[in-house]
């Protein structure tokens, strides 16, 4: 059996241990509090401790999104390596440029992956979108992100501000929580997981939602 069948077993071990290990903790260690107050505080205390729960939302958002590139990153670099695995000459070198959201349609295509069980194309897609956006800030992932995934714009100011400076930049509005890192893992994750033809596949991880 050649190398790249063994692949997607691997992959989906490595993101895995990257999720529950360095991941998963991360986030359970950012604070969120179900609710923001706001307007003139009774004391010096009490707005301290209001401007403290804005600080700990905000940081979670921001928590949220690098642990998103980090995953994003490593995804994606998996699929590249698992297909210039599977192709030769110029289709191999093709595929070092290829971006990510035809790249995964080739590679579901390859590993015979349905992306549209569970959503699965759609989150491996938003999930990408939210690393660019991230690491670029205001540009086309943005626009992009707001027409595929605008719910993550959709919040009472009650649950999140943005602590910079007024600004028109969507990207700092952008809010992400510690579950759509959980779902972007899961994603990962089933993907490797149908396309693992070997025996004793992993569907679904435990965690999964």
């Amino acid at each position: 059996m050649g190398q790249p069948d063994n692949f997607p077993r691997s992959f989906q071990a490595n993101i895995d241990r990257f999720f529950q290990r360095i991941i998963l903790p991360g986030l359970n260690e950012l604070p969120i509090h179900a609710e923001l107050r706001f307007g003139e505080a009774p004391s010096m205390e009490e707005f301290l401790t209001r401007a403290k729960a804005q600080t700990d939302n905000h940081t979670a958002s921001e928590g949220a999104k690098a642990y998103t590139l980090a995953l994003a990153g490593l995804f994606e670099r998996q699929l590249r390596i698992w297909m210039r695995g599977r192709r030769t000459g110029p289709a191999r070198d093709k595929v070092r440029s290829e971006r990510f959201r035809p790249l995964v349609i080739e590679c579901a295509r390859e590993g015979e992956v349905d992306l549209s069980d569970r959503r699965l194309g759609h989150t491996l897609v938003e999930m990408f979108l939210v690393a660019n956006v991230f690491r670029h800030g205001d540009g086309p992932s943005v626009t992009e992100l707001r027409s595929h995934a605008p719910e993550l714009w959709d919040y009472e100011r009650s649950r999140y501000v943005d602590l910079l400076p007024p600004n028109p930049d969507d990207s700092e509005k952008l809010l992400l929580r510690p579950g759509d890192v959980v779902r972007y893992a899961v994603a990962c994750v089933r993907f490797w997981g149908r396309a693992d033809k070997l025996p004793g596949a992993v569907l679904d991880p435990p965690y999964g939602c």
